[in-house]
């Protein structure tokens, strides 16, 4: 699976992108949500906001601090198909991304 990766934060993204590479995704950072064309799924750090979505058939997966319930909600307001806390995403990345996918097939 083809995953686009757009996570300013660089620990916490190579983090991410590892963990994705282990689990056999080819992963690709991009610096935008549109960029993410031609990918299965786009993961986005909502950290430094909520993008537009380039739209179907892309899945999206976001993350966010705990803390930070708006942030949540406006993800899920622009159609994120799962938002999820940063901590979770660091503790069950590779379940998360396998259950969002099988619901896309």
């Amino acid at each position: 699976m083809k995953v686009a990766l757009l996570c300013p934060d660089l620990l916490f993204g190579s983090r991410v992108e590892s963990g994705l590479q282990g689990a056999g995704h080819e992963v690709e950072r991009v610096k935008d949500a549109a960029a993410a064309a031609g990918s299965d799924l786009l993961v986005v750090d909502l950290g430094e906001g909520v993008p537009d979505l380039p739209g179907p058939p892309l899945r999206t997966l976001g993350f966010y601090s705990h803390v930070d319930v708006e942030t949540r909600r406006r993800a899920e307001a622009v159609g994120f198909d799962m938002v999820v806390p940063r901590s979770r995403m660091a503790r069950e990345m590779i379940p998360i991304v396998e259950r969002l996918m099988a619901t896309a097939a």
